[in-house]
């Protein structure tokens, strides 16, 4: 049987409790059209660009109430959910983006921190420090579930390929690759980067995409994207909340990667500069 995936796509604001009620809903909506997967964006319960008010809002992993809300929620409906990301607190003065993997038992089996930080000036008056807050990880995660193993990222891992080749190389059947891509590297980038990494590394990727315009003036650009291994769109949500729904056939891995073998071609070599 495929496996029935959601994704869901929000336009996050700057309160975290209510982020928490229309989350908690969502996913109900999505458990009950069917998924046993629910992934969600990026950052699922607070976009706060203002230093001084996310160290206050943000809290440390033991006193998220939201963690608690969707472990709860997962066990209660037997379904597996993908926290995209959470701002977590792990100094007074620093923060992590993390990423939670949750079984149908409410367990959190896996935690993964964004490895590479957004620092980046766009032009336009439009300058990201990510460095300037928050802590970057240090390790890839890939975790073992129901239906194969899945790698976790987070938004701006998306343009280092090598981390999705590792992750391939250790069996990995989905990519999650939650975000809150800005509209101008949305438009120019996301769908284009996503297809990319499934055909070279012949497995699904889930993308759980923020979108529209937030409390904070900034501008996501949405289309939550299901690939499978071919690179075929599945699932592209456009610019509107909700839920959104892929279902996806695991066996299309084995048969792409036999398809094209890239993956057993790999081959370790040297650089001459001349």
């Amino acid at each position: 049987m495929p496996l029935r995936a959601a994704l869901i796509q929000l336009t996050t604001g700057n309160d975290p409790e209510a982020a928490g009620v229309i989350l908690g809903e969502q996913i109900e909506e999505a458990a009950l059209g069917g998924a046993k997967l629910i992934s969600t964006p990026e950052t699922s319960h607070l976009m706060e660009m203002n230093r001084t008010r996310v160290l206050e809002k943000a809290r440390y992993e033991a006193e998220e109430p939201l963690l608690g809300q969707i472990q709860a929620l997962a066990k209660m409906h037997g379904v597996w959910v993908h926290l995209g990301s959470l701002i977590i607190k792990v100094a007074d003065d620093k923060l992590a983006n993390r990423s939670y993997l949750i079984n149908s038992d409410g367990d959190i089996t896996a935690k993964y921190t964004k490895l590479h930080l957004f620092d980046v000036d766009l032009g336009g008056g439009e300058v990201y420090r990510e460095s300037a807050l928050y802590q970057a990880g240090d390790t890839g995660v890939v975790a073992d579930t129901p239906w194969g193993k899945i790698g976790l990222s987070i938004c701006y891992d998306l343009r280092f390929p090598s981390l999705y080749r590792t992750y391939a190389a250790a069996g990995a059947d989905i990519m999650m690759v939650p975000s809150a891509f800005t509209k101008p590297t949305g438009e120019a980038h996301w769908h284009t980067l996503l297809q990319a990494r499934a055909i070279e590394n012949g497995a699904f990727v889930l993308a759980a995409a923020q979108t529209g315009m937030h409390a904070t003036g900034r501008e996501t650009y949405g289309h939550s994207l299901a690939i499978d291994p071919w690179g075929n769109v599945l699932t592209d949500a456009g610019t509107d909340t909700g839920v959104f729904f892929a279902d996806l056939d695991l066996e299309k891995v084995a048969k792409t990667r036999k398809r094209m073998p890239s993956l057993s071609h790999v081959r370790d070599f040297g650089l001459l500069h001349s």
